[in-house]
């Protein structure tokens, strides 16, 4: 790589670039099913796969217990078969689904009851255990009451456990992204010793130890360069979109790649002393500082569990000072089953899973059900640059040729002496002259100079590619009808490339990151939903206004590392704004964790992924505009169900209490239990009606 990448920038994803042995995909880590959820007390430390692996054999026990329930036989005009025991079939079996499925609930009411916290585990432990205890009463003919809910029990803990396990795939996880980062580094490293070198395990390096980086391979620690030099990738931890040329006596760093050749370190940092390490830390406190919000479905839980256990104690009360003892415990039993709504349940759990089925059909996956709920209220969208706003790539922006030649013969020239290199930026020029139909000349004797340029014999010359390194090396100028062009070219941050023959300069070419055209329609459709638009880039200053003026971007960081862009979306949130980060790369992490949402572009690395709750499957910024607008039409669909699984209770509790007894009016449990799943069904009707939202990119406006 060549001195002359000054300017240039070039896309952050730079996985591919691995060194042997490196585990850039995590076969063991699953980011879903055996994920487990600590952030939350809700979940009682449980699985995902165990509310799946729970919900599955419920629903195969409860079909027996519905169908030989007399109560249910009796709502549907039926009767059960009897034979020899076939009436403990649904006590025993609706046993096994109390302990086995129930338990989840159980021991998470049990912990919110503790931190005095009740919520929604509370609320459903409640309304089982009562339900258990009244239905066994029932079946063991004590008291001779009628309270047989062992069909309502089985039904609640078979959709309470689906809720759950639909609500906890859709949670992120902190801990893939720490994993991803550490990723980074290689499972081994070459140490030097006076015997040669040894293969070992970066766990043993220490401070002061030697190691040989390979070409391609990735920095085990961090040190300094003692003998060679190499064009180190640091994009993933600097932020800076260009390599780095490195020499003797320059530092590196822990999981940057050493791209052209083998150079000897001095190791000076290892572990948790390391710059990656310090990026891991960033990640985990920004995770902690974004995961505290709590669920609109608990909060409904909360007051539906005050509200039920009041209006419990005063139905009991009321009814035995009324002189009707098994009418008051017929009647608390009922108000207590019935608090817990199947709808309350699903209402959210439903919304999210038919809202991240709508966003991936449209290239956004949202792993993250906060993310969600929090994009409606963004204030700032704060995109990175490179690979996000931009194509990530160089591209030939311009052309020059000195003393009235052809820009196109110019071009042709540049093309045959690059085309036999692999550097972005010889690539960059070839298509370009490609593109625009040209005759690239054949030409012989390639030689790449590290640093300074390549050069190569075009028809008999000898020409040179190389920037101000090639041209201070060869102390020759420019012309001053060429130098207006550059200059120019520099002021923009663009990459400039000189075509030399001999000691006279041909002509010259700039590259740049070229911008999306879907940036654009991004920014101003953004804008016009009253929505500010920001870029951070670790690139230079010229780079960045050049972009932000193309893009008329409201407000634009540049020059920015790791730290300074997690510091940047704290300053943005310090304002009052609500940020939505959009990113790539490594260095995107920390940011992307602390945003309220954090938005990973699909060609970004592995990292920048799991440290987001959201996920644009392709490359296109457009995509953010489909998750503002899923965000408001879901946000809406889960008051919506909210409302209809909380006004259901506020309204079916005081009837199921016997507020109207006196009009002859009373809730009985069958008919409390029928109300119940009605409300389900309207629930899930109407989350159904998310489907209609139309996602289109393409469509933006």
């Amino acid at each position: 790589m060549r001195g002359i990448m000054e300017n240039l920038t070039q896309h952050h994803n730079h996985s591919a670039a691995t060194a042997p042995g490196h585990h850039g995909h995590h076969e063991g880590h699953s980011h879903d099913d055996d994920h487990v959820v600590r952030a939350h007390g809700q979940h009682a430390g449980h699985s995902t796969a165990m509310f799946k692996d729970r919900f599955w054999l419920t629903l195969v026990l409860s079909v027996p217990v519905v169908y030989f329930s007399p109560m249910f036989g009796h709502l549907l005009g039926y009767m059960p078969p009897e034979f020899s025991g076939s009436a403990w079939i649904p006590p025993v079996l609706g046993t096994v689904i109390f302990f086995y499925g129930g338990m989840p609930f159980l021991k998470g009411g049990l912990n919110e009851l503790k931190s005095r916290q009740p919520g929604m585990m509370l609320l459903i432990g409640m309304a089982i255990s009562v339900a258990f205890v009244a239905s066994w009463v029932t079946s063991l003919g004590i008291g001779g009451f009628d309270l047989d809910f062992w069909w309502e029990l089985a039904l609640l803990v078979a959709i309470m456990l689906l809720g759950h396990w639909i609500e906890m795939r859709a949670l992120g996880s902190a801990q893939g992204a720490l994993d991803a980062l550490a990723a980074l580094l290689p499972d081994e490293a070459e140490r030097i010793t006076d015997a040669g070198t040894e293969t070992v395990s970066i766990s043993e390096l220490r401070a002061g130890d030697m190691v040989l980086v390979r070409s391609g391979a990735r920095m085990p620690a961090d040190g300094t360069v003692i003998d060679g030099q190499a064009d180190f990738d640091e994009s993933m931890i600097t932020g800076e979109s260009k390599t780095v040329l490195r020499s003797s006596g320059d530092p590196v760093v822990a999981g940057t790649v050493a791209t052209d050749n083998t150079v000897r370190v001095r190791v000076s940092a290892v572990g948790d002393d390391t710059a990656l390490a310090g990026i891991q830390r960033l990640v985990a406190e920004a995770q902690a500082s974004s995961s505290r919000a709590q669920a609109l479905a608990d909060r409904a839980a909360a007051f539906l569990f005050y509200f039920a256990t009041v209006a419990g104690l005063i139905t009991f009360i009321a009814w035995t000072l009324l002189g009707s003892v098994p009418d008051a415990v017929t009647r608390t039993v009922t108000v207590l089953v019935i608090a817990c709504p199947h709808a309350l349940g699903l209402a959210i759990p439903l919304v999210i899973a038919i809202s991240t089925e709508q966003a991936a059909r449209a290239g956004v996956l949202i792993k993250n059900r906060m993310a969600l709920e929090r994009m409606r209220t963004i204030d700032v969208v704060l995109f990175d640059k490179t690979g996000t706003l931009t194509k990530g790539e160089p591209e030939v922006k311009d052309v020059a040729a000195a003393d009235g030649a052809s820009r196109e013969g110019l071009l042709a020239l540049a093309a045959a002496v690059e085309s036999d290199s692999e550097h972005p930026v010889a690539r960059a020029i070839v298509k370009a002259a490609r593109h625009r139909g040209l005759d690239i000349p054949q030409a012989t004797g390639f030689t790449s100079m590290t640093g300074r340029g390549v050069r190569a014999t075009v028809d008999g010359r000898t020409l040179q590619v190389g920037g101000p390194a090639l041209l201070k090396e060869l102390r020759i100028t420019e012309p001053e009808t060429l130098a207006a062009s550059t200059r120019e070219w520099m002021d923009r941050g663009a990459a400039v490339l000189h075509v030399v023959d001999g000691n006279r300069v041909l002509g010259a070419v700039s590259l740049e990151d070229a911008v999306r055209e879907e940036s654009r329609q991004a920014v101003t459709a953004l804008q016009n939903r009253g929505i500010k638009v920001a870029m951070i880039t670790g690139d230079a200053r010229q780079v960045a206004n050049a972009v932000g003026a193309e893009l008329n971007i409201d407000e634009v960081f540049a020059e920015v590392l790791p730290a300074d862009k997690d510091k940047k979306v704290a300053e943005l949130q310090a304002r009052g704004l609500k940020v939505a980060m959009v990113g790539d790369g490594v260095n995107d992490s920390p940011a992307l964790a602390r945003a309220e949402v954090g938005i990973a572009i699909g060609a970004g690395t592995d990292v920048a992924m799991e440290s987001a709750g959201v996920v644009l499957a392709g490359n296109d910024p457009r995509a953010v505009l489909s998750m503002v607008d899923l965000s408001r039409a879901s946000y809406r669909k889960m008051w919506q169900n909210l409302v209809w699984a909380t006004g259901y209770n506020i309204i079916s509790v005081p009837l199921a209490a016997g507020v109207l007894a006196f009009a002859g009016i009373v809730l009985s449990p069958a008919a409390g239990a029928v109300l119940m799943s009605a409300s389900t069904i309207v629930v899930a009707l109407n989350a159904q009606l998310l489907r209609r939202v139309k996602l289109n990119p393409t469509q933006v406006r």
